[in-house]
């Protein structure tokens, strides 16, 4: 009765690089590569632990925001994890285009 609905996850960003826009009142933005990140784990979404990897967290950049079509924290990302992506629910540009039966037999 009391049925709870259940939401999508929110993916933060956590990057190999970061950058401040002077425009946006010098806020830190992802460089470099991005990879999806679960705000309180130590991973990101493919399996790098953030510490040995050196990655940055971005707690306040959504994960759609680092794709170049969102205009939106992506002016300085240059490659987004395959990976992340398709777990995370958004593909990249360089995905591939997901599985497609053509001609199912009878």
């Amino acid at each position: 009765m009391g049925q709870r609905m259940k939401r999508g996850k929110r993916y933060g960003v956590a990057a190999s690089g970061q950058w401040s826009d002077e425009e946006d009142g010098r806020r830190r933005l992802p460089a470099g590569e991005v990879h999806a990140w679960e705000p309180g784990r130590n991973e990101t979404v493919c399996g790098l632990s953030l510490s040995r990897s050196q990655l940055v967290r971005f707690p306040h950049v959504s994960w759609p925001d680092t794709f170049p079509e969102s205009g939106g924290a992506a002016d300085r990302v240059q490659r987004v994890c395959r990976r992340c992506a398709s777990v995370a629910g958004r593909r990249g540009s360089d995905a591939r285009p997901r599985w497609q039966r053509v001609r199912p037999r009878p």
